[in-house]
């Protein structure tokens, strides 16, 4: 038995026994010694029968069967399976093993790369020509006219998309949009009168609402449905790949598989609140953490794809850090919520608006900002050139500054979410350096980024824990700009023993707020 468990079980058996009741049970054991002779322990207590099943004893599960069941035969007909031929490479083929219609350059994160199912090893399938890669999703039916939504990474690179209906029609699609910022894509059937899915809001779900979650697991046992619930929502990208992906996802523990890429997720109601895109696995199938894209973002990217066949982002131009109960203190706040800038690009809406690094915006148009990806979904999906208000706090102080909304282009900022990630033996466990030229052109620092860069940082120290790492720059210290190793180390210096220091970093391209935890016991480095 593990140690936990023995553990518990020991702690159980404590507070089974009180201490008042060892000597009942002792009396009681010499009283159990014999009965007619027999003893007592050897007479077996009569085993009573089961109570009768009658409609009320099971009245519960039998309607929450019939609910599921309700639900399940209304979705169904309106999910798809969606096979896509796409152009592969000899390269890629022998090196990268890329899967689906992925096309070639863009590889998914690891996650993302398991969840494009395709063929099963043993199962029949056609005979594939070189340099041709065939791959299997899903997809859900939003119009009776043939309109289908999907995840993008599922047709990216497609020559030919083959779905089929539930009815076993096999037709060709073509496609009629994708966003690859979102990861959703709109292709369409040429047919009429087919059952199509309502949509939901999935502004309105909470964790433990019940979902469906629908699809082809492992692109071969089509039209499959599980049932869970929602874990979490407001999830954050967890692969970070490109910061400017805004995230919100939908955590949920209805079983997902590789090929239910593009499926649907759906209420109590049956109707479409996300459309299911990734899983966190280690071993690439199901492991109880399963993503969708919210209906709210869904809805409007495929509306825009089916009027234009392009989407068009809002874009501020800024970095952000959620507000947190270890930052908060730092900004003046009551509230651990908000977005924190941590960067404005240059030029940018935001800039012209007189956005600064170190304000908090905690409201959008009059609505409370929870967190910086949810402003970073809302501010996606506005139009550009919309004018937007945005309650910002500034060194305690609330005010309003109006924002003429951007629009994303893919070498442009945008509002990102940004969470990035020998040393000294001091309280910080890190040593810094100067930003020579000669650093700068080694670690790719642009010009416009100034502070010290971090040479080294020590395993399990402060600045480790802090995600902290050689090559970071270190902007200001306590909201004091830092322009120079000397400057870093009296800033640093100067910190009252055991209290947090707050750091503005740039990493990867972007800026982040990290408190960090000194080491009180050591003070004689950084």
């Amino acid at each position: 038995m593990a140690f936990e468990t023995n553990k518990l079980v020991g702690k159980a058996g404590r507070v089974a026994v009180p201490a008042g009741a060892a000597a009942a049970l002792v009396l009681a054991a010499g009283m159990l010694v014999h009965h007619n002779g027999v003893h007592a322990a050897m007479i077996a207590s009569p085993i009573s029968s089961p109570a009768p099943m009658d409609d009320n004893s099971v009245s519960s599960l039998v309607a929450l069967d019939n609910a599921v069941e309700a639900v399940a035969a209304r979705v169904t007909p309106a999910v798809v399976n969606v096979a896509v031929t796409s152009r592969g490479s000899s390269e890629q083929q022998a090196g990268e093993g890329q899967e689906g219609g992925q096309e070639q350059g863009q590889a998914l994160p690891p996650g993302l790369q398991q969840f494009f199912g395709q063929l099963p090893p043993g199962m029949m399938q056609r005979p594939q020509q070189p340099q041709l890669e065939h791959g299997i999703g899903s997809g859900i039916i939003i119009s009776p006219d043939g309109y289908i939504v999907t995840n993008n990474h599922v047709i990216d690179g497609a020559v030919e998309m083959r779905v089929t209906l539930h009815d076993r029609r096999v037709l060709k699609a073509k496609l009629v949009g994708r966003d690859p910022l979102t990861d959703i894509a709109v292709i369409k059937v040429d047919a009429h009168d087919l059952p199509s899915i309502a949509w939901g809001d999935s502004t309105k779900l909470r964790p433990g609402q019940t979902v469906l979650a629908f699809g082809s697991p492992f692109g071969y046992f089509q039209f499959s449905v599980t049932r869970g619930i929602v874990s979490a929502v407001d999830r954050q990208n967890p692969y970070r790949d490109d910061a400017r992906k805004p995230g919100g996802y939908i955590q949920t523990d209805a079983a997902i598989n590789p090929g239910n890429s593009g499926g649907p997720l759906v209420n109590a109601r049956g109707e479409l609140v996300g459309i299911n895109t990734f899983i966190i696995s280690n071993g690439g199938s199901f492991a109880g953490a399963g993503f969708a894209i919210p209906s709210q973002m869904v809805r409007a990217t495929a509306e825009q794809l089916i009027k234009t066949g392009a989407v068009h982002h809002g874009y501020l131009g800024i970095s952000m850090n959620d507000v947190t109960p270890e930052n908060a203190s730092f900004f003046n706040l009551k509230e651990a919520t908000g977005a924190i800038v941590t960067q404005v690009s240059p030029d940018s809406p935001a800039a012209q608006a007189g956005l600064k690094n170190g304000d908090v915006i905690d409201e959008l148009n009059g609505q409370k900002v929870i967190n910086g990806g949810a402003l970073q979904v809302a501010v996606s999906e506005d139009t550009p050139g919309t004018t937007i208000a945005l309650g910002i706090i500034r060194n305690g102080s609330s005010q309003t500054l109006k924002v003429k909304v951007g629009e994303y282009h893919k070498e442009a900022e945008v509002a990102s979410n940004g969470e990035s990630a020998g040393p000294q033996k001091g309280k910080l466990g890190l040593a810094v350096a100067e930003l020579t030229p000669d650093v700068r052109q080694q670690l790719h620092i642009p010009s416009q980024v100034q502070g010290v860069a971090i040479q080294s940082v020590r395993p399990g120290s402060p600045a480790d824990e802090a995600s902290l790492a050689p090559g970071d720059v270190i902007l200001e210290v306590d909201r004091h700009p830092v322009t120079s190793a000397e400057q870093f180390v009296n800033a640093a210096h100067a910190n009252t023993a055991g209290k947090d220091l707050l750091l503005l970093v740039w990493s990867q391209g972007g800026a982040s707020y990290r408190v960090v935890h000194p080491d009180a016991g050591n003070q004689s480095g950084m």
